[in-house]
């Protein structure tokens, strides 16, 4: 069960007066800010406006998970006492606001402790962000937020859901998506007017980074021979996409044993494959010994005198990496966008392509769920970020009704059609659709055993083993690169299929699907060569959310 950390605080200037309170939910494992919320509510009392923040902090929890466990913290004695039951309510506003914040979770999954006031500083500043914003004639806007965020642990939060689905990371996306539209507004400057949800501000000029960024659909050029790994370098939001201070990280929790799952991320398990491994296609160049003095190298370099000649093709094999010979043709470069979140996305339940053989066992799936408002959301910010990028020449989604909706919000942006490719739709997951990791390492425990470590194992009931999707998501890429050679290409897909591609191209094990995260709405790339090469160019980019 997930664990969260509430912190409220409320205050009015006149007591009553303008008032306004604040609160952030912090995940308990790693304390790293989750959510926050603030608000300039009128004239009011400092009890009312403490209690407005805790009714506040305790429904962003719940969106984030109303199963967890949740400890309030505040710098109120008199709320923390009245909702632990030891003081009576007495004062008729504050009846109401009590009745509701009890009532958004169970008896005994809320509790409460009084802290210092100089502990409570970041949901405090949030009041007085929120009061000054009243004062103005404003609301308070995320985007303009200073208060202090929480630090964030070096451990890495516990796992308890399916694998990969980056509970934290995910809920600091969405909080930064929430964001993204009044942030906008703020760089625009005051006269700026309010945004149209459907479509995404223009950001201000970003000064160069030190580094390009990378854009999915530019030619894959392979490092010079003898040239260590680089560092991954970050990849720069397009100008576009609204700039924040906020990261939208694509998420830092795992599963069991690093786990990977549906429609979340990584399972477990599973061997990382071999550091420093080149993908199939990379010319590998063998270690130059002597050439000939004078020889060009592909910088248009000299070697040096004394250098002997079987070093001389390796050379020439470097310029032959270097850029690709004439008649390879542009590659096929396959952009794949997972789809926006849906309902059961921060659920973290299984949500495949199955019939919903889960329901009869306790489940939900089966519903083809459509994408949530956040989702929505993400789908029409990707669709502004691929539309400043101009290289998307052709849609293809899976049959799914939350890709087919992704799909659908970035092609109309492009102006382009959406064509369905049956292989590209999710893993079904039989009678695992709708529970959660947990319900079904609890029901059916040597079947997820023998899921996790056999790629040939299927899920209880007739599901797809992560084999079978393999070979279906095959026989699918190599259509498409029939039918789109030397052009680049939107996929829209989810978890399972999208991974699958890049451990092809890696030529990776099965095993590593375990080992890679995508997020909701995230961007990946492979390019794909006529020669039978491939080069993955881009992984779990959610730049573009921020």
């Amino acid at each position: 069960m997930r664990e969260f950390i509430v912190e409220a605080d409320g205050g009015s200037r006149g007591n009553p007066g303008p008032a306004g309170y604040g609160s952030v939910v912090l995940d308990a494992v790693t304390g790293e800010t989750l959510l926050e919320r603030a608000e300039f509510i009128g004239t009011a009392t400092n009890n009312v406006a403490e209690y407005r923040g805790l009714l506040a902090g305790l429904r962003a929890a719940r969106e984030l998970d109303p199963d967890a466990r949740v400890h309030v913290r505040m710098d109120s004695k008199l709320v923390v006492e009245q909702m632990s039951g030891r003081w009576k309510i007495k004062h008729p506003a504050m009846k109401p606001l009590a009745m509701q914040a009890a009532a958004l979770f169970p008896a005994g999954q809320v509790t409460y402790e009084w802290i210092p006031r100089e502990q409570n500083k970041h949901a405090d500043r949030l009041a007085n962000e929120a009061m000054d914003a009243g004062s103005r004639g404003e609301q308070w806007e995320p985007g303009r937020s200073t208060a202090e965020r929480a630090p964030t642990a070096a451990r890495p939060p516990k796992p308890d859901g399916p694998p990969g689905d980056a509970t934290a990371g995910a809920a600091r996306a969405r909080a930064a998506l929430a964001e993204a539209t009044a942030e906008a507004r703020t760089t625009a400057g005051p006269a700026a007017a309010a945004p149209d949800t459907s479509t995404v501000p223009s950001a201000p000029a970003v000064p160069p980074a030190p580094t390009a960024p990378v854009d999915p659909a530019a030619p894959a050029v392979p490092p010079a021979p003898g040239t260590p790994p680089a560092p991954a370098t970050p990849v720069t939001p397009p100008a576009s996409a609204p700039a924040s201070g906020r990261e939208a990280a694509s998420g830092a929790e795992t599963a069991p044993d690093g786990a990977a799952a549906p429609d979340g991320a990584a399972a477990p398990g599973g061997a990382a494959a071999p550091g420093g491994a080149a993908a199939p296609g990379s010319t590998a160049v063998p270690g130059s010994t002597a050439v000939p003095a004078g020889e060009a190298l592909p910088g248009g370099k000299a070697l040096p005198e004394g250098k002997g000649a079987s070093a001389a093709d390796d050379v020439r094999a470097a310029r032959n990496v270097a850029s690709a010979p004439p008649d390879l043709g542009a590659p096929a470069t396959f952009v794949l966008l997972r789809h926006g979140e849906t309902p059961l996305t921060p659920l973290k339940r299984f949500s495949g392509s199955g019939s919903g053989s889960g329901s009869g066992s306790g489940g939900r799936g089966g519903s083809d769920p459509s994408l949530s408002g956040i989702g929505r959301r993400q789908a029409e910010l990707t669709a502004a970020a691929l539309a400043a990028r101009g290289t998307i020449q052709a849609v293809v989604s899976s049959p799914l009704a939350r890709c087919r909706e992704t799909a659908g919000v970035v092609a109309a942006r492009l102006g382009l059609e959406t064509a369905v490719e049956e292989g590209l739709r999710e893993t079904d997951f039989g009678a695992w659709e709708g529970l959660t990791f947990g319900e079904v390492r609890e029901r059916y425990p040597d079947d997820m055993e023998a899921w996790l470590h056999d790629p040939e194992a299927e899920p209880t009931g007739g599901g797809e083993s992560f084999a079978a999707v393999a070979r279906r998501v095959a026989d699918a890429r190599d259509r498409l690169l029939t039918a789109y050679a030397g052009r680049t290409v939107l996929l829209v897909s989810h978890v399972t299929p999208i991974k699958t591609l890049v451990r092809l191209a890696l030529g990776a094990p099965p095993q590593s699907l375990f080992r890679m995260e995508l997020s909701a709405a995230s961007l990946s790339a492979v390019a794909y060569y006529t020669d039978g090469n491939a080069t993955v160019r881009l992984l779990n980019d959610t730049s573009h959310l921020r």
